[in-house]
């Protein structure tokens, strides 16, 4: 079953290229943890997805010519509750793409989904799941896999700083790819819920821990508490004037990067709300991407 799928994501891949889109499922037939085994359909509404029938990852390609071998996990936003797919997404993907990362957005189990069995650990193992796909096709799909990170907007930003500072594998089902690293090589998180603590977004939290979370979880999903030597190079970007997720998510994970010694870059504009997209963003803040490829280059990911 193993080698069917893998050798189905291949033929999938070469059937799709050309337009620069593959969906890859993340686990084979009846392995994926954390499952009750109850089907679910996918459900999609108003441009946002809010129930995943398969946890997988959406892949797109640049030009061969163009490819600088690195990728990125993207994790669109939506409060754990649904996923702004396309805003926070695809079209963040295509943008990577123009200048020659290979993009994957991930849509991972939703923690309240009828199918899932403890809220806590389902997006955090669809994550790392999805990592180890890319480093295991990273030759076939000619990426470095030492040049693989992570972005996330909103909860999908807490989502890929739990990527960043967790070192717990929640992922392993004892197959070929629980060989494969779990941490991604940098970050990008904009606008993203990191602390659960006295500044979190209550929905994301709520959605992902229960509203009657324990301090412990509190305590061990408030990501700024968990950075760690080998959390990695860190781009934040953030609003002033975000009026769901308090700026100062940003500043804390910023602060805990700065006192574990981990590069990092940070950008608070002042205009922006909890809208910063791809384009058409208010005065500074519409800067982002051009310094976020900046840095991309200078922390040498697109050598």
């Amino acid at each position: 079953m193993k080698k069917i799928i893998s050798c189905f994501a291949i033929i999938l891949f070469l059937a799709v290229s050309a337009i620069g889109q593959e969906a890859i499922p993340l686990w084979p037939s009846g392995k994926m943890p954390n499952d009750n085994g109850q089907l679910v359909t996918d459900s999609i509404a108003r441009e946002r997805v809010f129930r995943v029938s398969e946890p997988r990852m959406l892949a797109f390609f640049p030009s061969e010519q163009e490819n600088k071998r690195a990728a990125v996990l993207i994790v669109p936003g939506g409060g754990y509750v649904r996923f702004a797919h396309l805003v926070s997404g695809t079209q963040i993907a295509k943008w990577f793409n123009t200048f020659g990362v290979s993009a994957f957005v991930l849509l991972h189990r939703l923690p309240q989904a009828p199918n899932v069995v403890d809220s806590r650990y389902a997006p955090i193992q669809d994550a790392q799941r999805a990592l180890r796909q890319i480093r295991a096709h990273a030759t076939e799909w000619n990426i470095d896999p030492d040049k693989i990170g992570v972005m996330g907007f909103s909860a999908g930003g807490h989502l890929a700083s739990t990527l960043s500072t967790h070192q717990k594998d929640y992922a392993a089902i004892d197959d070929q790819l629980d060989e494969w690293s779990i941490q991604p090589d940098f970050a990008i998180l904009v606008s993203p819920v990191i602390t659960f603590g006295k500044y979190t977004h209550k929905g994301s939290r709520d959605n992902l821990l229960g509203k009657a979370a324990s301090e412990e979880d509190i305590r061990a999903f408030s990501n700024e508490l968990q950075v760690n030597e080998k959390s990695p190079p860190t781009f934040l970007v953030h609003a002033a004037n975000d009026p769901a997720v308090s700026v100062q998510n940003s500043l804390l994970f910023a602060n805990a990067l700065a006192e574990k010694n981990i590069s990092f870059s940070l950008h608070i504009f002042p205009q922006g709300g909890h809208s910063i997209q791809l384009r058409d963003n208010p005065g500074s803040a519409n800067s982002w991407t051009s310094l976020c490829e900046q840095w991309l280059e200078e922390m040498g990911f697109l050598k």
